[in-house]
């Protein structure tokens, strides 16, 4: 009831092909290609502009990551204090319960 079947492996059926025998090649060194040296120039790009309406977009969605993240912090700080309430009313019961006995 309790021993344990292994199953049997399986033999192929059908045609089966022989595995393909690689032939070594020769390698033939070359002389490496000259390295170009007419190299593009550098286009100037100006700074970037920040506008008012940037600066204030830039300003708006800050505040808005720190405000998400902030209340994400301050909820999950929340039910950690709540878990651990919890865990001490159940422990100051347990404990009187055991006292009375």
């Amino acid at each position: 009831m309790f021993r344990p079947k292994v199953p049997t492996m399986p033999q192929p059926t059908g045609l089966t092909t022989p595995p393909a025998v690689v032939e070594p090649t020769a390698v033939t060194p070359h002389a490496p290609a000259p390295a170009s040296t007419a190299a593009t120039p550098a286009r100037n790009r100006p700074p970037v502009q920040l506008t008012p309406g940037t600066v204030l977009a830039l300003v708006g969605g800050g505040t808005a990551v720190v405000l998400v993240v902030g209340a994400v912090l301050v909820s999950m700080l929340l039910a950690v204090a709540l878990t651990a309430a919890s865990v001490a009313v159940c422990a100051l019961t347990v404990r009187s319960c055991i006292a009375r006995r």
